[in-house]
């Protein structure tokens, strides 16, 4: 992902995506099983998504180049505590 732009499509695409899994699964469409592992994948993509998209901001911020921020990995956006 290059920009702030193409990131935060990227999130709105998949947030469209849990929406969709959720309805699906309520009319019964999808199984508890197919819902849940998707959800999951979806749920850290976007994890990751706005990790970066923060990183870019916050190198902005301080006059850094926001193109030199990276995706960080899923066991490291998903170890951050709250």
């Amino acid at each position: 992902m290059s920009d702030d732009k193409t990131i935060s499509s990227r999130i709105n695409d998949l947030v469209a995506e849990e929406k969709d899994l959720r309805s699906k699964h309520a009319a019964g469409e999808i199984s508890d099983t197919d819902e849940h592992a998707r959800l999951k994948a979806v749920e850290i993509e976007l994890d990751q998504c706005w990790d970066l998209l923060r990183q870019r901001r916050a190198r902005r911020e301080f006059g850094e180049n926001p193109d030199d921020a990276q995706a960080r990995s899923a066991d490291t956006v998903e170890g951050y505590l709250n």
